[in-house]
């Protein structure tokens, strides 16, 4: 795993100096990764270090707090995918009161100058920092040429006219577009959480369930999936569920992974579940018998779309 610091004033020394990839990144999403080569290019021709800048909490959680669970990607996820795409260390800001009300101009000479020594950064068209959003490119622009930095600031990047965004990706999964949101991304949703105790309703049915903590992950439709889950170093296929199981009157939201011929004990595990398509909205049923039906249809129907994406 790469280095990930909390604070600008704990960055090393030999993290210094090198093409600094300004942006939230939540999901790494192909935008985000158009950005990250443009980054690791620049640090390449200055013989330097890649880093990412980042913000945890997410800025929108602390200006918003009540604004309820959107995650794409929480830190362990988000971390590993800027480094599938070239980063070598992140500094992933504490976001708090103070740092929020940090001048435009303290960020550009605190944090990027004499916290990442950066000597290039590069960032997207509506990227903004400060308090009260009072630095936008233009003015990043403005101190990188007064102040001696590189300053690459990307334009949207689109397909067929629609720019990658992270709204646009949490909108498809919200609706259960699994496919759409991941060709967004560029990879697989995935919700990684640790595998808790439920009330093991499952294994009484002959369909236990791996119960995996939804954290801060955004909630994607309401229903059931085909899932692949990293267990022990391999991927293996699955259905999961994800709702608040209607008919014994649950009120909890629950994501509960059904593993195909596995026999193992996950309880405590980190679990990294991918979604790979809806299969159907959730629903109630009248009795545990129709329930227990309907589940193995999920199975079957879960497979074939496993086997055909294989």
């Amino acid at each position: 795993m790469i280095p990930v610091f909390d604070d600008w004033r704990a960055v090393p020394t030999e993290w210094k100096g090198g093409a600094v990839a300004l942006g939230n990144f939540d999901g790494v999403h192909r935008g985000h990764q158009a950005l990250l080569a443009t980054a690791k290019e620049h640090a390449g021709k200055l013989g330097a270090p890649v880093l990412a800048l980042t913000f945890e909490p997410h800025p929108r959680g602390f200006f918003v707090p009540d604004t309820g669970p959107f995650r794409l990607t929480l830190p362990p996820a988000k971390t590993r995918l800027l480094a599938e795409h070239g980063v070598q260390a992140v500094l992933a800001q504490h976001f708090d009161a103070a740092f929020a009300a940090l001048p435009a101009e303290a960020f550009v000479a605190d944090v990027l100058l004499k916290g990442l020594g950066a000597r290039h950064v590069v960032c997207g068209y509506d990227f903004t920092f400060g308090t009260r959003r009072s630095g936008n490119v233009e003015m990043l622009r403005a101190e990188g040429k007064a102040r001696g930095f590189g300053v690459t600031v990307l334009d949207p990047v689109m397909r067929e006219g629609e720019i990658y965004s992270s709204t646009r990706i949490r909108e498809a999964l919200r609706a259960g577009w699994i496919t759409e949101a991941a060709g967004l991304l560029g990879h697989s949703w995935e919700i990684e959480g640790t595998v808790e105790l439920g009330d093991q309703r499952g294994r009484t049915i002959g369909f236990p369930t791996a119960n995996v903590d939804l954290g801060e992950h955004l909630r994607p439709r309401f229903g059931v999936y085909a899932v692949r889950a990293l267990v022990d170093g391999s991927w293996r296929d699955g259905v999961a569920n994800l709702g608040k199981r209607p008919t014994f009157g649950k009120l909890k939201e629950n994501f509960e992974v059904h593993l195909f011929d596995f026999a193992g004990d996950l309880y405590g595990k980190v679990l990294r579940v991918a979604m790979v398509d809806f299969i159907r909205p959730e629903m109630k049923f009248a009795g545990l018998d129709q329930l227990k039906a309907q589940i193995a249809a999920d199975g079957e129907a879960a497979r074939r779309v496993l086997n055909a994406a294989h």
